[in-house]
């Protein structure tokens, strides 16, 4: 055969450009969808895990197939969420009534605290912890309780006479507490920081006091960026956790975002200490990290997507959810929390609704 000669052109050159040219193309195409991949499969794991946990929702508490129910309603408003919030709000009611009775007679909220602080759990180093603490404080163990319960029905539409004859009678307790010297005390916040964050925001909510300023001063006093190298593991999460529930408590629950500038002290710090959180923490504390971001608009931060990827690395599909962090599945209840922020990350809305407003779908006492 003769040999062509280098320079020479043939009649397929133009053909070998075009199919070079398609390649290149072809390519980028690829680096497109497999830069996407982790994001559609994190959405897939996301909805895996819901459909896993609603077909099976009638075998959680009430209390549990609310905290499920309730957040997917929230990031898409979807009324088929809302049959599954009416038997707790039912029972929400009822305890309210009995607690809003009871503060008529001398000594029921003493009694009632004593009976939380009993009845709080000692398995964990932390529980024994928590236990202690809330045993020094008198009745902040049930108040606070109360508190989450008014909240509650405030977010259902139910906090009024027609509902709960005589609720401002609850409101006026709390009111009478010192729960400003509780919620920044050290030793609560070393413990119980979430709950602090938490507690704080239920008592604004209501009406009843707002000790934003003074709390978020003292956790910040207590837990400087400065000291995390000298906390334990324990106090480093329960931190993370503390910052994590400003922001989430302030958006009512994943009802409504959160001005980032409000929380800019949060997201700095998880931003800048990303890899440390994500080392330390456990999935349950770092997914709340990534829907901090979230509810203060920032979908598109890096610390999202990188959590994002840690979590669905963690994702067991034979049994379609997150595992404990030590890897073991313990069984739908003691995974809900955990999966349902999973969910909430992998499937995060455009926009977050608020309630259900159940006011519609009850009866009045009166009825």
């Amino acid at each position: 055969m003769q040999e062509r000669p280098s320079g020479e052109r043939t009649h397929w050159t133009p053909v070998l450009r075009i199919l070079g040219a398609a390649l290149a193309v072809c390519l980028l195409l690829v680096g497109s969808v497999a830069s996407s991949a982790p994001l559609a499969s994190c959405e897939g794991v996301g909805e895996e895990i819901r459909n896993h946990y609603e077909s099976r929702l009638d075998r959680l508490s009430l209390s549990k197939q609310r905290h499920f129910s309730q957040r997917l309603y929230r990031i898409t408003g979807n009324e088929e969420y809302i049959p599954w919030n009416l038997p707790y709000a039912r029972q929400l009611l009822g305890e309210l009534r009995v607690d809003i009775a009871g503060l008529n007679v001398p000594g029921y909220a003493l009694v009632r605290s004593r009976q939380v602080v009993e009845d709080y759990g000692t398995r964990t180093e932390k529980q024994r912890a928590r236990k202690k603490m809330l045993g020094e404080w008198g009745e902040i163990a049930y108040a606070k309780n109360l508190a989450f319960r008014l909240v509650q029905a405030r977010y259902y539409g139910l906090l009024d006479e027609a509902f709960l004859p005589g609720y401002e009678r609850a409101l006026d307790y709390l009111a009478s507490l010192d729960f400003q010297s509780f919620l920044t005390d050290p030793e609560v916040l070393r413990v119980y920081s979430a709950q602090v964050a938490n507690q704080l925001y239920y008592l604004h909510e209501l009406g009843v006091a707002d000790y934003r300023e003074q709390v978020m001063a003292a956790f910040r006093g207590r837990y400087p960026s400065s000291r995390d190298a000298e906390l334990s593991k324990a106090e480093y999460r329960n931190k993370i956790y503390g910052m994590t529930h400003f922001v989430i408590a302030a958006s009512r629950y994943y009802q409504q975002p959160v001005d980032s500038a409000e929380f800019s002290w949060v997201l700095k710090e998880f931003e800048v200490n990303l890899e440390r959180i994500l080392q330390r923490t456990k999935e349950d504390i770092y997914t709340e990290v990534a829907l901090s971001f979230l509810l203060a608009e920032m979908s598109g931060h890096e610390a999202v997507e990188r959590i994002k990827l840690e979590l669905a690395e963690s994702y067991d599909p034979h049994v379609r959810m997150i595992p404990s962090e030590e890897g073991v599945i313990k069984g739908l209840a003691a995974g809900e929390h955990r999966n349902v922020l999973a969910i909430m990350l992998f499937c995060w809305p455009d926009q977050l609704h608020a309630g259900p407003d159940l006011s519609g779908l009850l009866p009045h006492q009166s009825e």
